[in-house]
């Protein structure tokens, strides 16, 4: 941060001393400054800092405390001024230097508390008050890069803050997760700057999976991968091994979907039953969890279809169905505005088991046992009812989806939880 790389706002405290004001102003060069002080000061302000610049900041402001000894006062002052001020300024957070070299106590825990969303540097430097502004200037440079002199708040807070944005990302909150990471990113010093860009990425490719966009996910998701190694290398939380090789597993399912060119892709069945899966074990949206889970069990339907026979749910041919089906479809099936014959849920499983699908056939003989099921999904909000779908409900829905297809619980995809 030096004389010939300009600070782009600076909030700086001020009393009837304007020296070490006057070297810091002149040391940053900010392109805008606002001062902190008690009115009775502002004639310092406006008569002594401005001849002893060689360069003016673009703008300037103040903001009054009416008792510089009161943190209240101070506080109140700072969270009505600040905040607009700022964005008349366009100060995006992380644009602001906090300097309270000649705060009082009440005054510089306002300015730290108030100003911390917008700052990524305090400063403070010892020896104040000093005996001139050439003295303090030395002073300052000397002194600038020592972290007792030059501080970034968000480098000690940035754990909680990591921690935070896991708990969103594991708890599917993803965009509260991106949020969180890109926070970091922008504030903090250092190296870690690309970690955290490379951990927005992967929760902005997860939240992207979350709604079912599974080519923007698979490309987000690898250039995440890619950003988290190179940004690993130079240094990062333990347990960086393991997050990348599930992240990687996740990628290499995802492109499955992506590069499968067929009308019809397994592995969506699976993820949308991974999906309502999610949902439910949350216990959160379980109405809309109920509803993926039927569409996900009408997906394993459709898939055993087509895989196996051949025949596509939408567009039925009435030669590829059984005998015994042909004029229940001919009669109840057929989509009048284009012509085609689509067969619903149930009648897909009567179609399996007609043509002797181990699949159709266990939906067939259990019927009678899983049919209260399905009228609790139906009767749900979702459904055509009025009656909220029940926890459990879900959960033997959930158990029999599994019992029909077939499928291990194993081969669901699994996002990650993030302990990074």
């Amino acid at each position: 941060m030096s004389a010939h790389i300009p600070t782009k706002a600076l909030l700086l405290a001020i009393q009837s001393d304007p020296t070490s004001a006057i070297a810091i102003v002149r040391h940053l060069n900010p392109d805008m400054v606002c001062f902190f002080l008690h009115e009775s000061h502002k004639e310092v302000v406006e008569s002594q800092i401005p001849p002893a610049l060689s360069r003016m900041p673009q703008r300037w402001d103040w903001i009054f405390t009416p008792s510089p000894e009161s943190f209240s006062a101070c506080q109140k002052a700072l969270a009505q001024g600040l905040g607009p001020l700022l964005t008349t300024w366009k100060v995006t957070p992380g644009e602001l230097v906090i300097d309270i070299t000649s705060a009082t106590v009440g005054m510089a825990s306002a300015m730290v508390l108030t100003g911390f969303p917008f700052s990524t540097k305090v400063l403070l430097f010892p020896g104040h008050p000093f005996p001139s502004v050439d003295q303090a200037i030395e002073a300052i440079t000397k002194v600038l890069s020592q972290s007792e002199a030059s501080a970034n708040p968000w480098d000690e807070e940035a754990t909680r803050l990591r921690h935070e944005a896991c708990y969103h990302f594991n708890h599917g909150s993803y965009d509260a997760a991106v949020k969180g990471f890109h926070t970091l990113e922008h504030r903090i010093s250092g190296g870690l700057k690309p970690f955290y860009r490379a951990l927005a990425d992967v929760a902005q490719a997860y939240g992207l999976w979350d709604q079912l966009l599974y080519r923007t996910a698979w490309e987000k998701l690898k250039g995440g991968i890619k950003a988290l190694e190179l940004a690993s290398v130079w240094g990062g939380p333990p347990g960086m091994d393991r997050l990348l090789h599930l992240l990687k597993g996740n990628l290499t399912f995802l492109e499955r979907i992506v590069l499968d060119s067929k009308d019809i892709k397994p592995g969506v069945s699976l993820d949308l039953l991974a999906w309502a899966k999610r949902r439910g074990d949350r216990v959160r949206d379980l109405e809309a969890a109920t509803h993926v889970l039927l569409r996900a069990l009408e997906a394993f339907a459709q898939s055993r279809l087509f895989t196996q026979y051949h025949l596509k749910s939408w567009d039925v041919s009435l030669e590829q169905l059984p005998e015994e089906l042909r004029d229940t479809c001919r009669r109840q099936f057929l989509n009048e505005i284009d012509g085609k014959y689509r067969l619903p849920l149930q009648a897909q499983f009567q179609a399996l088991a007609a043509l002797g699908d181990p699949m159709g056939e266990r939906f067939v003989t259990d019927w009678s046992k899983m049919k209260s099921l399905f009228d609790a999904a139906d009767h749900a909000l979702l459904g055509y009812g009025f009656e909220p779908i029940k926890p459990e409900r879900f959960h033997q829905l959930y158990e029999l989806v599994i019992k029909l297809s077939g499928v291990a619980p194993t081969d669901l995809p699994e996002f990650p939880t993030l302990n990074v």
